[in-house]
């Protein structure tokens, strides 16, 4: 057999057993109307479509992962940590008093010594209720976050590709999310003319959208997502390149002006950004362009909410939006 032949033999093993492993699925050209296509010398023949699967996905996802936190050097990230105490099954404080409705993790020492203390070091010894002492766990809070990514057409123009960095740094949050805080949830957004939500398993498909950017819509979709989450923290993670330059009108039409700070569109956003506030939803705004309306939007945003703002580039999205998520987890609820 030739090179070529081997060559070929090994590529379909390798395809095969990527199904078999369901890290690919294979699309006949019927099955997506596709024609068939001119294959060198063999003639008329049938090309197969490649799609990855959300097994592959997940894998990419921790690849990423995996490269983003190289680039930020030592990483000891966990859960997030509160300055309040629980009863639970870790163990990091000392022991209190038990309570109804704390985890029964008795603190065996504490309990008996606190009999032993009433009662002298008497048998049998008579244990009673105010005696029961279990251990302190730190209190870990749990977060609900909306990623919000900009998917208009200016995220591949003028030369740059934002888009595809953007979409693997949410890949990264997801995996991210699923491994180190289980008790979280992740949901994304996109928003280009209008906005929808996606499950993040299909964003290594998402491609981008119309020209215009309907922020608005975003944060209206966003808040209807937090709504029904019942964690002790919300925010929105946004990832923009432009400033709103899109408004969905109440009769559904798009109002659209992408010439500076359309006042109207401006005050009706920021509008949904005071929504924001008033339920507690922290915005953090991760700005990949610097021209002076996206600033000064952004700017504004940021003096409303309890959110920051960051100015980065495709390069260094991913060190600056993880670093910012694992330092404020770790921060204090007070």
């Amino acid at each position: 057999m030739s090179a070529e032949g081997k060559l070929d033999e090994l590529i379909d093993k390798l395809l095969d057993r990527l199904e078999r492993e369901n890290y690919i699925s294979t699309t006949s050209p019927q099955q997506q109307g596709q024609v068939t296509q001119q294959a060198g010398q063999m003639g008329q023949a049938q090309d197969a479509r490649f799609e990855v699967t959300d097994k592959s996905l997940d894998f990419l996802g921790y690849k990423t992962l995996r490269d983003l936190l190289g680039s930020l050097g030592k990483s000891n990230f966990g859960r997030h940590d509160t300055r309040h105490w629980a009863t639970g099954v870790e163990t990091s404080g000392g022991s209190q008093p038990y309570e109804f409705g704390d985890t029964l993790n008795l603190d065996v020492t504490a309990t008996l010594k606190s009999a032993i203390a009433r009662e002298g070091l008497t048998l049998p010894l008579n244990l009673e209720y105010s005696d029961l002492q279990v251990h302190q766990s730190e209190y870990q809070s749990s977060c609900a976050t909306v990623v919000m990514l900009d998917c208009s057409h200016s995220m591949i123009l003028y030369g740059e590709d934002r888009f595809t960095p953007a979409k693997k740094v949410a890949m990264a949050m997801a995996h991210l999310i699923r491994t180190q805080y289980p008790g979280d949830t992740l949901s994304l957004v996109l928003f280009h003319d209008s906005a929808e939500e996606l499950p993040v398993s299909q964003l290594a498909r998402v491609k981008v959208g119309p020209y215009y950017t309907n922020t608005r819509e975003g944060l209206r979709m966003s808040q209807r997502i937090l709504s029904r989450q019942r964690k002790d923290m919300k925010q929105i993670v946004m990832i923009t390149d432009g400033k709103p330059s899109a408004l969905t009108l109440p009769d559904g039409r798009i109002y659209k002006n992408a010439f500076g700070l359309d006042p109207l569109v401006v005050s009706e956003t920021l509008e949904e950004v005071a929504r924001c506030k008033r339920q507690n939803i922290m915005i953090n705004t991760f700005m990949l362009a610097s021209d002076f309306g996206l600033v000064q939007f952004v700017q504004k945003v940021s003096q409303m909410c309890r959110g920051k703002a960051y100015f980065t580039t495709p390069e260094t999205l991913g060190e600056s939006l993880l670093m910012d998520f694992m330092q404020r987890r770790m921060k204090t609820i007070h």
